[in-house]
């Protein structure tokens, strides 16, 4: 297949593969935009820009504080040394503070405190902030720190409509944000989230045109599909997170009662909506998966017109899985190499994605795995 598509230097391809497995220790912390402490989604990592690509990497875990690689402070044209040891081996750069920031709502919230900014041009926010399996331990996902942001209070707990359309407006006129993902915390166990991401959305699209991904449980009714893409949302993320049962039960014992079966069949009817290569889930690499069970679940997921989004493990301080050893940059490689080929071949690029998580691409270096099996 012939593609105009630039592709990554092999070297700097897994740079970026053992970066997101190892972390990296900052001269100077402040470079760049202020990284995440907790939460939601992914955390405790910094926005780093490799040959042109945007990935976020683990600064604030055990084993990037560990890390063989540091990143010197930047210098005034923004550019720094990443060093193995005394040896340079690259230069990145650190996409910049975005100027929606320093803005605040008329009632005092700040705007980072409604949505950040992901990668160098996403939009990322956790309409909910809480959770019906986050709030017991003996249900939680052992890999979350959804309440950490909130409990320092970096966050405020439920983002309103109104407060998300203000938001999102200001990110797309002042800092050229080009799509946005909406997740939230599973409020209950029959929509799971689906009617809160509906309203959100609602709203954000009367107020500024940009495409949003949502992200929650496979709801009860698959009517809910319709009533989302109706409501503005043009991708769809559920995640998978774990695809072993028995392992899924031990991660993360609350949502493993919404089986596999029922995430598949809830894939096929949202990509009955939303269209192939619109729909997507998070598989996080490292929790005790097999490389083939990965993959034989992706081959079953691309047979759908489902994006695997396969991503490392990042071990967040304060959770039950903070001394958990991250995936080695030799897993990875040996997962995404093979499932960038799989994915050019089942048509399902993250280039064609609309919105979300595999069009950003930040965390996890499958993207560019993709444009190598394409050139």
């Amino acid at each position: 297949m012939t593609s105009t598509t630039t592709t990554t230097p092999p070297d700097s391809r897994q740079l970026m593969t053992e970066l997101q497995s190892f972390g990296l220790r900052l001269v100077d912390p402040s470079a760049g935009v202020a990284s995440r402490r907790g939460g939601a989604g992914p955390s405790d990592h910094k926005a780093v820009t490799v040959d042109g690509h945007t990935i976020m990497v683990p600064v604030h875990t055990s084993s990037a504080w560990h890390s063989p690689f540091t990143a010197e402070a930047p210098d005034a044209a923004g550019m720094s040394r990443v060093m193995r040891g005394s040896i340079p081996i690259a230069s990145i750069s650190f996409p910049k503070q975005p100027r929606f920031y320093a803005m605040q709502t008329f009632d005092g919230v700040p705007y980072s405190h409604i949505a950040t900014l992901h990668g160098s041009d996403v939009l990322a926010t956790t309409v909910l902030q809480s959770c019906i399996r986050y709030e017991s331990r003996r249900k939680s996902c052992k890999f979350s720190a959804m309440g950490q942001s909130h409990a320092a209070g970096r966050t405020i707990a439920r983002k309103t409509p109104e407060q998300l359309a203000e938001v999102t407006r200001a990110a797309v006129l002042l800092d050229g944000v080009k799509h946005m993902v909406m997740t939230t915390g599973t409020p209950n166990a029959t929509d799971r989230g689906a009617a809160i991401l509906c309203e959100s959305a609602f709203a954000i699209k009367a107020a500024v045109d940009i495409p949003i991904q949502g992200q929650c449980e496979p709801p009860d009714d698959d009517q809910w599909f319709h009533r989302m893409k109706a409501a503005g949302i043009d991708t769809l993320g559920m995640h998978l997170e774990v695809v072993t049962p028995e392992v899924r039960e031990r991660i993360m014992p609350g949502k493993a009662s919404v089986p596999v079966s029922r995430y598949m069949s809830a894939f096929e009817a949202a990509v009955g909506v939303f269209g192939r290569g619109q729909v997507s889930t998070y598989i996080l690499a490292g929790l005790g998966d097999t490389r083939g069970a990965i993959l034989d679940t992706c081959d079953q997921l691309l047979a759908r017109g489902v994006y695997p989004f396969v991503v490392p493990f990042v071990p967040i301080s304060g959770t039950p899985l903070e001394d958990h050893p991250a995936p080695s940059p030799e897993f990875m490689k040996s997962l995404l190499a093979p499932l960038g080929e799989r994915v050019v071949a089942a048509g399902l690029r993250s280039a064609d994605i609309k919105a979300g998580c595999g069009k950003c691409g930040a965390c996890s270096s499958l993207s560019v795995y993709e444009k190598e099996s394409e050139s």
